[in-house]
């Protein structure tokens, strides 16, 4: 009993954590001034505030740990890859950064 009563403080520490990264996640979508900080941002802070939210959930819920589970890793899989194919598209449509950082133009001229 007393077990329970400490999983179900530390997930909702956890899950208030994640909820926390998502909330700075979208606020990072608001405030980034280009595209690619907008992914970046968007993307960081909301695999790992989906994930905290998704351990705070397993630790309040002990019977959902394993589709819980399949679930972090299927987002730890499609989350930077979208982000990586999206800012490669924007690339490719000639979205440029906000700056001098267009690294991707240097590196690509460097191959040619």
């Amino acid at each position: 009993m007393i077990l329970s009563g400490f999983l179900d403080t530390l997930g909702a520490f956890v899950f208030v954590t994640g909820a926390a990264f998502l909330a700075l996640g979208g606020l990072g979508l608001v405030r980034m001034p280009d595209v690619y900080n907008r992914i970046q941002a968007g993307t960081k802070a909301t695999t790992l505030g989906t994930l905290l939210v998704l351990v705070g959930t397993a630790l309040i819920e002990p019977s959902w740990a394993i589709k819980l589970l399949l679930i972090m890793l299927f987002l730890m899989f499609t989350n930077p890859l979208s982000s990586q194919v999206l800012a490669r598209a924007a690339h490719r449509a000639g979205v440029r950064p906000k700056g001098d950082a267009d690294y991707l133009s240097r590196d690509m001229e460097d191959l040619t």
